[in-house]
């Protein structure tokens, strides 16, 4: 059999395996709103998914004064907490998870939640014992710094260049391009085909059964 192309496996969380882009979108403008602020758009307040909450308030609304940022990011936390518990991971998701892992492959998870958002998901789902390791943006530098895959490959003794970065943003294959790993783009979360697909990723899969299915081929 031949060997496969990685041994790392690392996927981003919102909008890649968790059907929650949505659900953000709608929390930041409910934040905005709460606090009489100009509310972003989908498009703008999709486009900052994937990055720490306080570097997310900053580019969904730039020019406000530091101090609101911070209110911002609690009331974004007030509402998304109310509704975190009723998201559910994208079909398939879970089938492809179990399947990879027991080919033998590391699995972990790069992160724009804090530690407490992500613990309190994986726990929600039931797949915390599926990861091998994850990472966090309140625990390291925010996407796209390659800091997150760096301390991933380094925890779980992996190389780089055996390891992709599967996301629904440009942070995310950013961060890939920048770490030196592979990148693949999912085409049903936050960012569009077209701005995923100028970064060069090595792939972009239409569904998870689509990701799935190449990974099964070409992992």
């Amino acid at each position: 059999m031949a060997r496969k192309q990685f041994d790392l496996i690392v996927f981003d969380w919102d909008g890649t395996l968790m059907d929650s882009t949505a659900t953000i979108v709608k929390c930041i403008q409910a934040a905005a709103r709460d606090l009489g602020l100009p509310i972003p758009d989908n498009k703008a307040a999709s486009y900052v998914i994937g990055l720490s909450l306080q570097d997310a308030m900053r580019t969904a609304l730039p020019d406000l004064d530091p101090k609101t940022y911070p209110r911002m990011v609690e009331r974004y936390r007030y509402h998304y907490l109310a509704q975190d518990q009723g998201l559910t991971l994208f079909d398939g998701v879970r089938e492809m998870l179990a399947e990879l892992s027991q080919q033998g492959y590391f699995l972990a998870v790069a992160t724009g939640k804090s530690r407490v958002g992500l613990s309190r998901a994986l726990d929600t789902v039931k797949l915390t014992s599926l990861f091998d390791a994850t990472r966090c943006a309140d625990e390291t530098f925010s996407k796209p710094h390659p800091a997150m895959l760096q301390e991933l490959t380094r925890e779980l003794g992996q190389d780089m260049k055996r390891t992709v970065m599967i996301g629904d943003t440009t942070h995310d294959l950013q961060m890939a391009i920048n770490a030196g790993a592979a990148a693949i783009g999912v085409h049903y979360g936050a960012h569009s085909v077209r701005e995923l697909e100028a970064l060069n990723p090595l792939y972009g899969a239409a569904s998870v059964q689509q990701l799935h299915a190449w990974l099964n081929e070409n992992g």
